[in-house]
């Protein structure tokens, strides 16, 4: 990977990124310290918080840096991921993901996603010999699954009432 940057900070950030990649969350769960350590964070951020929920942190030469409400609750609520065990992965909406990564991002495994291509199911395109897929696609199939499995508890719910009521 290569990253280029203009400013000084930006490349105390990407250096910072990287550092941390190897170990990356994205490909295991977060151990006990981890879990630990982000629910510490989530606490300390969510007490940093001011009157319209923008996170107050120190910035360069003693400014304090607001950032964004929507951006503090993304943070906090990714503390909390990892702070409740999970494994977090970040993946911006325009991505084009592997197979893999769609496989687990849907719980499924690749060769069950493989078929869901081969029938059309998922939208998808090819890169060389390489099956990729719209991040939107995705999230597209999954909304539609989770749908049809709650039409489908619901009409078993019904069905266990009229069984009951008889």
């Amino acid at each position: 990977m290569h990253i280029f940057f203009d400013k000084e900070g930006d490349k105390t950030m990407a250096a910072a990124i990287e550092r941390a990649k190897p170990d990356a969350l994205d490909h295991r769960l977060p151990t006990p310290e981890e879990i630990d350590s982000a629910a510490h964070a989530a606490a300390a951020l969510a007490n940093s918080l001011d009157a319209n929920g923008a996170l107050v942190v120190a910035g360069t030469e003693d400014n304090e840096l607001h950032i964004a409400p929507a951006i503090s609750g993304l943070m906090i609520d990714l503390l909390t991921k990892v702070a409740s065990g999970n494994m977090v992965t970040l993946v911006p909406t325009g991505a084009d993901l592997t197979t893999t990564q769609a496989a687990s991002m849907l719980n499924v495994s690749r060769p069950f996603l493989t078929k869901l291509l081969k029938r059309g199911d998922i939208d998808h395109f090819m890169v060389g010999t390489h099956r990729r897929i719209k991040f939107e696609d995705v999230m597209a199939y999954k909304a539609k699954r989770d749908e049809e499995q709650s039409g489908a508890l619901d009409e078993l719910a019904a069905l266990g009432q009229e069984i009951d009521a008889d």
